[in-house]
């Protein structure tokens, strides 16, 4: 049942985001509703802990209705955002013989979504594909067309826009997603409330308990929230020119963490709160962002769960050269997303790496 229906209309391109319970069971009707039809090979990608859950179920279902259905399955984790796994996918789709017509069924979290996503950007110049995100976290990457694959210097440094024909969320994919990775989704639900929208920051503080029991209706209602804030700020800026870049708040320190750790010991939502607070902090000592906004932001990302502070062995230069070698840096210039108030963010341009350091310093645990 579709409890939440909106859609993204950019410039060029027009989909749909559905949001609701037992939507993996109506598949086919979405593929005939998108037009798709049985001539069309269909490739799902997935990964080693979603694929075994659900894509023996989607893929007897598309049989039955007519439809050959490859399958791929990755190594769940970061690590999977590589050029290693990007030519393994690709080598399976050409194995099973997908054309340009043929589309791609990306089901899994944030990792699965961008490497299927950008096989589909690339593969023979580009075919279409569907999200079935089944992460929390998932909501925010699978909207906006961003798809790509690490690189040794830093995270999504690959990559391309290719938008989505369809994204359909199954909120029944979050009963058996680990505590850790749920909390983890809350970040990015966070990150979109504190940029965009002071009433569902209240909202969030009301419903934080649950939330994190899981209630279908609060999650659902959750996941619309966040997907329609995102989707408003794509609708006017598809390729990030402009306002687009605000959705990086906590970004940008959170990557230079993430690739410092070697994707291991952190989760993207983890280092995304943990750079929301070294951003906060940013804003006091550039944009004055007053105190009780620092102690909001903090309480709110503790209420989920979620850390404020790391401890890793990396060095303030290591993690500079990793923030410099981020793909929202131009010409080694540091810039920051930095909150000004609640609900509205700043793009700040040439941060002194002084006080990038001194933020550091408040986000680094024992």
């Amino acid at each position: 049942m579709i409890v939440h229906d909106l859609s993204v209309k950019t410039k060029n391109h027009s989909y749909d985001i559905q949001i609701g319970s037992g939507l993996h069971k109506q598949l086919v009707q979405s593929l005939r509703e998108l037009g798709i039809t049985q001539q069309q090979k269909l490739m799902l990608i997935s990964d080693s802990h979603v694929g075994p859950l659900y894509a023996g179920r989607i893929q007897d279902q598309l049989c039955t209705a007519g439809y050959e259905v490859g399958t791929c399955f990755v190594p769940a984790g970061e690590a999977s955002k590589s050029i290693l796994q990007y030519e393994r996918v690709v080598g399976a789709c050409l194995k099973f013989g997908l054309d340009r017509k043929s589309v791609i069924l990306a089901l899994g979290g944030g990792v699965v979504g961008d490497l299927a996503g950008f096989v589909a950007a690339s593969f023979m110049r580009g075919i279409p594909f569907i999200q079935l995100p089944t992460t929390l976290l998932a909501h925010d990457s699978a909207v906006g067309g961003k798809v790509g694959i690490n690189h040794a210097m830093g995270k999504n440094l690959i990559g391309a826009f290719h938008q989505p024909l369809r994204v359909i969320f199954d909120v029944d994919t979050l009963s058996t997603l680990p505590l850790r990775q749920l909390r983890s989704g809350f970040a990015e639900l966070i990150k979109e409330a504190l940029i965009w929208d002071v009433s569902f920051v209240g909202w969030l503080e009301n419903h934080q308990n649950a939330l994190l029991g899981r209630d279908p209706s609060l999650l659902c209602e959750a996941i619309y929230r966040g997907c329609r804030i995102k989707a408003t700020i794509v609708e006017q800026d598809e390729k990030e020119n402009g306002i687009r870049a605000i959705l990086n708040y906590g970004h940008t320190i959170g990557h230079a963490i993430e690739a410092c750790a070697g994707y291991k010991h952190y989760t993207h939502g983890e280092c995304v709160a943990i750079g929301m607070v070294s951003a906060v902090y940013l804003g006091q000592w550039v944009l004055k962002t007053p105190p009780a906004v620092i102690d909001k932001t903090i309480r709110l990302i503790e209420s989920f769960g979620l850390p404020t502070q790391f401890s890793l062995p990396c060095s303030d230069d290591e993690l500079i050269n990793l923030i410099k070698h981020d793909k929202k840096s131009t010409s080694g210039r540091l810039s920051f997303i930095l909150p000004k108030q609640l609900g509205h963010v700043e793009m700040v341009e040439h941060v002194q790496e002084a006080l990038i350091v001194q933020a550091l310093q408040v986000i680094r645990g024992g």
